[in-house]
């Protein structure tokens, strides 16, 4: 028996445009692009929490703030932790997963996408995804992209425009394009450093 087609998504198998399954990915793209209307027209921070709520379909934690402008194209496969903030105008292109654990910072306009398609262009209009990992207390600068099947280790720094396409390790900072470990951390880094 074959998957449904979201998880085949989650699975990272390739999804073409002609799968007959692919109407109900746009179903769920519609919805969420009239809940994202609604999200980025919110006056205050918690009418901005509640339907995102609605577009990930779970509740977010009342100690999460997202400003708006967020964007989103899917939603469903949205997991945001505790105490978690997301800055202005950012962006989760989500059909592959995005978990964003407790404690987490995102800078602005920063983009984490777990999109791509193959290289080939014959089948280039398929999608292959893979998840992408934001571990606790990491903390994201603005204009960063975070593309697919990337994991941001624990307390880990990615610095403000970094492109990351490779794994970053625990209590680290990354920068650049491509990101690259700059520097380690340990408890007794200074913050002002």
């Amino acid at each position: 028996m074959e998957l449904h087609i979201f998880d085949r998504l989650k699975a990272g198998q390739v999804v073409r445009f002609t799968d007959p399954d692919y109407h109900e990915i746009f179903a769920v793209v519609n919805k969420t692009m009239a809940l994202n209307q609604q999200l980025n027209s919110s006056t205050s921070v918690e009418a901005a929490r509640e339907t995102l709520s609605e577009i990930v379909g779970a509740a977010v934690d009342p100690s999460t703030t997202v400003f708006v402008p967020f964007h989103t194209n899917f939603g469903r496969f949205i997991e945001l932790g505790k105490n978690v903030f997301i800055n202005h105008g950012c962006t989760f292109l989500d059909l592959g997963g995005i978990k964003v654990e407790d404690d987490v910072m995102i800078g602005p306009q920063v983009c984490v996408v777990t999109e791509n398609h193959p290289l080939n262009p014959a089948d280039r209009k398929a999608l292959v995804t893979k998840p992408i990992t934001i571990k606790r207390n990491a903390w994201i600068g603005a204009n960063a992209t975070i593309l697919p099947g990337v994991m941001i280790g624990e307390n880990s720094v990615v610095a403000a425009g970094a492109v990351v396409s490779k794994d970053v390790p625990p209590n680290t900072v990354v920068a650049g394009v491509p990101a690259k470990v700059i520097k380690s951390l340990d408890e007794s880094s200074n913050v002002h450093n």
